[in-house]
């Protein structure tokens, strides 16, 4: 009796999940509507050792894409907050802990017309120990940047697949 519920869960469960309208976002892989939007935006420079970070990887997650496109279309503008905050302090008052917080404001643009197709933001932040040794202090700071740029770039990413995804969804409606 178990074996045919479980039959008849695994035939069943695709068919309800097909009905509801759910499609996987990258569905089609690189000759997906979504990849191919991703593989049309060109990344503006962006200034600072983060906005380096941030660009390569946002250009990371778009170089598999961008080979299977025509070229840009659009235009990703980046502008980033990084601030560095102490917290922590000890009874000779030198801080024991610090507060990186990377912010960005990203803004799409028609490549062709110059509008504005987005204006959102993204941002994450990451605790830091401070130690007696300002090298480690340092690395410690440069390592929790590398993170955040990570971060930063794949929330762009999503909220980009998402917004293509979502043209695509208005596109395919009568």
């Amino acid at each position: 009796m178990r074996a045919l519920i479980l039959l008849f869960a695994t035939i069943a469960l695709p068919l309800t999940l097909s009905g509801c309208g759910l499609r996987p976002l990258y569905g089609g892989g690189t000759h997906g509507a979504v990849a191919q939007g991703l593989g049309r935006i060109d990344v503006s420079p962006i200034e600072g050792k983060g906005g380096w970070l941030v660009r390569n990887a946002l250009n990371d997650r778009f170089a598999p894409i961008t080979s299977a496109s025509q070229g840009p279309t659009y235009r990703l503008d980046v502008v980033l907050s990084d601030q560095i905050t102490g917290s922590g302090v000890r009874q000779d008052d030198s801080v024991t802990r610090e507060r990186r917080i990377l912010r960005a404001r990203y803004q799409l643009f028609d490549g062709a017309t110059g509008v504005r197709l987005l204006d959102a933001t993204a941002g994450s932040d990451a605790g830091i120990d401070v130690t007696s040794s300002e090298y480690a202090t340092i690395a410690a700071e440069d390592t929790a940047l590398e993170r955040l740029a990570q971060t930063i770039a794949d929330q762009i990413v999503t909220r980009l697949a998402q917004r293509t995804a979502s043209e695509q969804a208005a596109a395919r409606k009568p």
